[in-house]
Formats: structure tokens, sequence, C-alpha cells
């Protein structure tokens, strides 16, 4: 058994199966991927890695295994699922996700051929466990697939308390004790027990609340925005032989290093160092877009970006158009019992229209660019968009008073 000292939890114990895998270059590569990737320029102290996620959420499991009564070789599969559940992670985590997805087709929790080979595969097999039942644990397949990866899953309650943490915002502070007390199955599926409705709205507003403040604030995805194109520059670049699988296996510094060592990511890599970054050139709510540019596909959007360079007489290398899918929140799917009953949350909880509304007025499209090129770029995006922008915003931008904002921003 090892004990690890962690910031969160307090003392982990890690044994069995988890404690072989801990040691694997597999596993030890997730210390150098930065859980909250470029929200560092936001909140310096959020240097925490995915490595110390996966130990919290294997310690979660832990927990809850034990409350369930489950014990034996399904408890082994499913702490091996815990501690490898972020295995196939990118440099930066989720910031290039898309970018790697439209070339392999592979998201991050797919991860059957990671666990099969290499010497995580070989951990498996020597404990006796099958690295496809792990795999499909990861996927959240089955029944206890729910717990490494679901609505009421270990996942999230690990990274919400861990984000709050360390970047000092206090919104994902959430009780996991409560949350891992109260969990049980009911026809299959896992559920909050009776008289946890509350319990259960704790997960929803923390996530709600955590999301404009830190992983959606605009500085976080003007430099995600940044290093996805140059990413994708170095994908396209002759000097490199980098593809979108070698990406997809490096970390954080791997991936710094390339960009600095090619001439056609080089800008881009001196303004990520020196936290040079672009400016909103516009910053448009959800009702202020057509549909259309919302449900646009990469090909779509980068047109879009030539389009506005053209017309605003600048390097199409010089804006950048952000749209983020459409607002969800999985949250409010969670079952909880009430009065002998399964009811998903949002048919219970009076929070979540309210959550959910919020959520669609903090929705924006971005389009970034230098700033000495904003006032140019965020009228040809107007125009370009076809954004239902009224003429006070666009006097905001050109007279400046967004600037303002963005001082304050970079303070923070």
């Amino acid at each position: 058994m090892k004990v690890i000292k962690d910031s969160v939890h307090d003392h982990i114990q890690v044994e069995g199966v988890a404690r072989d895998l801990v040691d694997t270059p597999e596993l030890q590569r997730l210390r150098r991927i930065s859980q909250l990737g470029t929200a560092s320029l936001v909140y310096p102290s959020a240097n925490h890695t995915r490595f110390e996620h996966s130990l919290g959420v294997y310690h979660l499991a832990c927990r809850a295994l034990e409350h369930l009564g489950v014990e034996g070789k399904q408890a082994d599969r499913v702490q091996a699922a815990a501690i490898l559940h972020d295995i196939g992670h990118g440099p930066f985590s989720h910031n290039l996700e898309s970018l790697t997805y439209r070339r392999t087709g592979r998201y991050h929790d797919d991860v059957h051929d990671l666990l099969a080979e290499g010497t995580v595969g070989e951990v498996l097999r020597d404990h006796d466990i099958e690295p496809a039942a792990v795999a499909d644990l990861v996927a959240g397949d089955g029944r206890f697939g729910q717990l490494v990866s679901g609505e009421l899953d270990v996942d999230r309650m690990d990274y919400l308390v861990r984000d709050a943490h360390h970047t000092g915002v206090p919104y994902g502070t959430i009780d996991t004790g409560r949350l891992v007390r109260e969990l049980t199955f009911t026809d299959g599926e896992l559920v909050l027990t009776e008289g946890n409705v509350q319990t259960a709205e704790s997960l929803l507003v923390a996530r709600a609340l955590m999301n404009p403040t830190v992983y959606s604030h605009s500085v976080a995805r003007i430099s995600k925005a940044m290093l996805r194109r140059a990413a994708e520059r170095l994908l396209e670049s002759s000097d490199n032989d980098v593809d979108a699988a070698t990406l997809q296996r490096m970390d954080d510094a791997d991936l710094t290093v390339a960009l600095r060592s090619s001439e056609a990511t080089a800008e881009f890599s001196r303004r990520l160092d020196q936290r040079d970054l672009y400016k909103r050139a516009v910053w448009a709510e959800i009702d202020d877009v057509p549909g259309g540019i919302i449900e646009s596909d990469h090909e779509a959007i980068r047109e879009f970006e030539r389009e506005i360079a053209a017309r605003a007489e600048v390097d199409p290398e010089c804006v950048i158009v952000d749209v983020p899918s459409r607002p969800s929140m999985k949250e409010s799917t969670s079952r909880v019992m009430v009065n002998g009953e399964i009811r998903r949350l949002d048919q219970q909880s009076p929070l979540v229209g309210a959550l959910r509304a919020a959520q669609y007025s903090q929705w924006r499209l971005g389009v970034y660019s230098p700033a000495e090129m904003r006032e140019r770029v965020g009228r040809a995006a107007v125009s370009v968009l076809g954004l239902d922008i009224d003429g006070a915003l666009v006097s905001e931008v050109r007279n400046g008073l967004d600037a303002t904002l963005d001082e304050f921003v970079d303070s923070a």
C-alpha cells in the first residue's frame, strides 16, 4: 500500500491494482498535463495536473464502492477505471480535443487501445483484469460505468472541488462525503437516496457557477482558441512530422517545445508564452447570433474567419472565431429518489430552470484579434456573420470601454 498526501482529500491510500498502475509511464505522463489547460493564464495557482485529479477520482471511487458494498474483482475493475479514466487526454487537457478528434475520431475516454497495450495492459492482466472491461467502464458503460462517467460520477465530484481549491474560487465547493454516502443503485440506475434533492442541486449549482467563472472565462477561452489555432497550424505545417495521433500522446511540455520550434507556430507560441493574447473584437449573446452560425462546422467557421480577415484587410491568422456549442446541463438529468420514485432532477427542482436561463444568458460568441486590429475586425465580423448587435455595443468596442474590462481581467 502507498499513502499519498493530497491537497484536497488529505491522505489517499493506494493499494492493489491501483498501486501498481500509479508507477506506469502512461499514468505518470499525467503529471505533465495541466488539469485546466490555459486557465492558469487567468488563475496563476491553477497548475494542478491530471495525475492529482486521477488520484482524487480513485479515492472517491473507493469510498463509493465501500459504501455500496462492492468488493472483489468488480471493485478492482472500477478502481482501475477510476485511476485510469484520464489516461487518454492529450496536452492541455480538453483544449485540443476537438482538433484531434476531427483527425483521429477518438475522444479522451476512448481508451481501449491504450489499456490493451504497454505497461498498463501488463499490470491489468497481471491482476487478472481484462483491459477491455476497464475501458468500457471509463466510457461509462454498464452499471458501474455510471460511477466513473455519468451524471453522478466521482470524476465530476473531484474536479469541481479540486478546481475550486486551486483557482481560489469558492463556487465549486461541494460536500463529496454526503454525495458518496447517499449513492445507491435502483433498477440498475445510480441515484441519490430519498431526501437528497438539495444534495443533487449542490452539484448542479457548483458546475453552473464554475463554468462562467473558470471554465468559460473570457481569457481562458481566448488562450484556448489561440492554442488550438497554433496546434492546427503545427499539424498542417511541412516543417515537422507531428500528426494528430502523435499530438494526442504528447504532454504539455512536448507541445510547447514543438510550437516554439516550428516557424509556422512561433508567433502564436511567443504570444502564449508571454501572455500577449488576442482581444475580443466581438462578444455576442446567443440571441444576436443567427442559428446557422452556431451550428456551423469547423470548415465553415474557418471560411468565416477568412471572409472577416479579407473585409478587415488583415492577415487571416489575426482572426479567430470562437463559437461554443449550444448550452447544455448534463447534471440536470441526475436521478434522485423522491417518495419512493426515481425522478430526474430537472423534473423535481425549480432551480434547474433558473440555472438553464442563466447559462443561456452567459453564452457568448467570440471573435478575437490582436488589440491594434480589433476595431476593424469587430466591424467586419458583425457584417460577415450577420450579428444583430446594436450600435451601442459596437461603440463600446470602438471607444475602448471593452479594453477597461480586459485590463481588469488581466489583473486577476
